[in-house]
């Protein structure tokens, strides 16, 4: 599977994808980079597939990877039970411009 290093290394990456991860489940919108915002969203896609089976090892398995128990129980209360007709595709990418700084393309994902 190719994988973006977006020049860091793979602890420091980890780190950001799992932070990125949390605060998307906690505001189910964040702004960021395009390609963050491109890996982001197949991660996310996955924990939500998890939390709909809804069962004691999926939740493990989420809270393995989320850094905050909160966003784990909304990410299982209300997030999952949403998508149970839906098979996929949970997360939207929205190109919105560049950043003012280093004009680094940016992006809104959110929770379709």
């Amino acid at each position: 599977m190719a994988y973006r290093k977006l020049g860091r290394t793979s602890a420091h990456r980890n780190a950001l994808f799992r932070n990125l991860v949390t605060s998307l489940l906690m505001s189910e919108k964040i702004e960021t980079t395009e390609m963050k915002a491109k890996e982001v969203s197949g991660i996310a896609d996955k924990l939500i597939t998890l939390a709909k089976r809804g069962d004691l090892h999926a939740r493990k398995q989420v809270l393995e990877y989320v850094f905050d128990e909160a966003a784990a129980k909304k990410l299982f209360d209300t997030i999952a039970p949403r998508y149970t007709a839906k098979e996929g595709g949970y997360t939207r990418v929205l190109k919105t411009g560049f950043r003012q700084g280093d004009a680094a393309p940016m992006a809104i994902i959110e929770l379709v």
